[in-house]
């Protein structure tokens, strides 16, 4: 996969623009509950920005389908860099909540979508390719190792540096890192890729939304449960460290977490699977369901780091079995979008998750947080369930000439 002639020219500037973003809510959440003394205002502002994320993600994909993802990426970093410093500065100035809720929304809004982006210039290259499999795990596990690294980094930087100092580098990197990708201008997919109604039979898809497909909407509910995994471990696990008096441990423990989910998608990748995509989501599925439903009960550090690592390791089959049954479902054209829904869900399921995992912190007992990571993946499975009829491919039928002179429509899968 990686001999893919100009892969590397976005690869790497790709990595360097998505390591930010694995630093944004853990940064918030930092700042804000020094700033106010709580864990449910800092766990609203972060949800904020993730809703603001999650609705305007699919906006942006589109945007980047139709008229190609450097137009879009460049006035993008330049704003999320602004709206960063202004919610830093907001929150250091002991600004109203609606303040720091009006400074979230632009904050999230403007995340760029450089994971997507990165899928979508995979597919293009790999179009109809066995490699799509190893391409997806392989952008599972680059997403996983800036979420090794970004906690951990902005942990540090919030607690031996400053409150803000987390934001601030946020804010810098992802400025630097996505006018870097922006520059890959030659390996970014066509704008007009997909939408002549040629792409394997998909039909045309110029004026219609990658949500219309229904497999599409079936996998966004998969992905706010996984998102309700990510939000509650933050919080929970900042929280749980902050009550043993060891701030410091929340990066070790939430980059333990991350740290499972990116070797089992090494493993994934690794493996030429026989079993069907749809098959794999729901056994995957059922998995994550399954572990994540035993965190609340964890009662020390040694504990909850090896259960966060299973559970780690039981997210990135979902996902990257989630992202691989979109090549089936959506035509080139619009898989940027169909991406960013996807990782629009996961942020939405996020701020959900960070919102009301905070308020159980400050309300019930310390670890009720995690009882939000269990009932996201056990709605998200039942939906999955029954509801998998839907992630089928779709079938393509079309007439066959059979003899001289006459034609019977004969329907071909």
């Amino acid at each position: 996969m990686l001999r893919t002639r100009g892969a590397w020219t976005f690869l790497l500037p790709g990595f360097a623009a998505r390591q930010p973003f694995a630093m944004l809510t853990i940064s918030i959440v930092l700042l804000v509950q020094h700033t106010t003394g709580s864990y449910g205002t800092a766990g609203a502002v972060a949800a904020v920005t993730g809703v603001a994320m999650a609705l305007f993600a699919p906006f942006t994909g589109r945007l980047a389908d139709r008229h190609g993802q450097r137009a879009v990426l460049i006035p993008g970093v330049v704003v999320h860099a602004l709206a960063g410093l202004s919610l830093t500065a907001l929150a250091l100035a002991d600004a109203p909540l609606w303040a720091l809720f009006a400074a979230a929304v632009p904050t999230g809004a403007s995340v760029p979508q450089v994971g997507p982006m990165v899928r979508a210039r995979w597919g293009a290259k790999l179009q109809g390719s066995p490699l799509m499999t190893t391409a997806a795990a392989f952008e599972s596990v680059t997403d996983e190792l800036t979420f090794v690294f970004g906690p951990l980094l902005a942990t540090a930087l919030c607690t031996a540096v400053d409150p803000a100092a987390g934001l601030l580098t946020e804010a810098a990197l992802t400025l630097v890192g996505g006018l870097l990708f922006a520059a890959q201008r030659g390996s970014q997919p066509s704008v007009d890729a997909g939408v002549q109604g040629g792409d394997g039979g998909h039909a045309r898809v110029k004026a219609h939304s990658a949500l219309a497909v229904p497999g599409v909407r079936v996998l966004v509910v998969a992905f706010l449960g996984i998102g309700a995994v990510f939000g509650g471990m933050q919080v929970s696990l900042a929280a749980f460290s902050e009550s043993i008096g060891e701030p410091g441990l929340n990066g070790v423990l939430y980059g333990t977490f991350a740290a499972g989910n990116m070797l089992s998608g090494i493993v994934c990748g690794a493996i030429a699977w026989k079993v069907a995509p749809r098959r794999r989501l729901l056994i995957g599925y059922a998995a994550l369901a399954l572990t994540a439903s035993g965190l609340w009960a964890a009662q020390s550090a040694v504990v909850l780091a090896g259960t966060g690592l299973v559970v780690g390791m039981c997210i990135a089959p979902a996902l990257i079995t989630g992202y691989t049954l979109v090549e089936g479902l959506v035509p080139v054209g619009a898989r940027t979008e169909a991406f960013t829904w996807l990782t629009g869900a996961v942020a939405l399921g996020q701020a959900a998750a960070v919102m009301i995992a905070g308020q159980l912190e400050d309300r019930l007992w310390d670890g009720a947080g995690f009882l939000v990571p269990m009932g996201g993946t056990l709605l998200a499975l039942a939906t999955l369930v029954g509801l998998r009829s839907r992630l089928a491919p779709p079938v393509v039928s079309r007439t066959v000439a059979r003899g001289v002179g006459h034609r019977v429509p004969v329907a071909v899968d």
